[in-house]
């Protein structure tokens, strides 16, 4: 049976701070976090202002918060991963409560190298589940596929019109597309 749920109002200024505390550790035991995911994990719990930035102080002091590492660590695993692209990685730290300079900069570790790369490895992994389409259908849902991903247009292009080329398809329907 699971303890009812408390108010963190309710509970002296002490007991506040240990549970706060404990909520944290917890979600820090399982992966690391952004402070802004730890400070709305306190937020929906309930806890004040105070007591959750007097908190995230302390850990950061501590090293056991800081987002520029989170950022970074962040990068390597959802490129390596997911194969998301440097746009896509952005734009999910940002999401995360991650500062927009931070999250370039992290993103920069993926450079443009990697990135085709990443790129090529996802197309020739999709292109064995595409089965007996047409080209033009493929090509489509290549490009779809990389643009959610959040590969820039031109190497989406580049990259599926070499890898046809590879696979011993024509990819005629790409030589005259505009790269940027």
């Amino acid at each position: 049976m699971r303890a009812p749920k408390v108010d963190p109002a309710e509970l002296p200024p002490d007991e506040r701070r240990k549970k706060a505390k404990e909520i944290c550790f917890d979600l820090l035991a399982a992966r690391p976090r952004s402070t802004e995911e730890l400070r709305q994990a306190l937020k929906r719990k309930g806890f004040d202002e105070e007591t959750t930035e007097t908190l995230l102080g302390k850990l950061d002091q501590a090293g056991l918060i800081n987002d520029a590492e989170f950022a970074e660590m962040w990068v390597r695993s959802r490129h390596a991963n997911m194969g998301l692209a440097r746009t896509a990685l952005v734009a999910e730290l940002k999401r995360k409560g991650i500062d927009g300079d931070i999250a370039v900069q992290a993103a920069e570790e993926v450079d443009r190298e990697a990135e085709e790369q990443r790129a090529r490895e996802l197309v020739r992994k999709r292109m064995r589940s595409l089965g007996n389409v047409d080209e033009q259908t493929a090509i489509r849902r290549l490009l779809g596929f990389l643009a959610r991903k959040g590969y820039p247009q031109g190497l989406a292009y580049t990259v599926i019109r070499d890898e046809l080329r590879e696979f011993g398809a024509e990819s005629a329907l790409l030589d005259d597309a505009t790269l940027d």
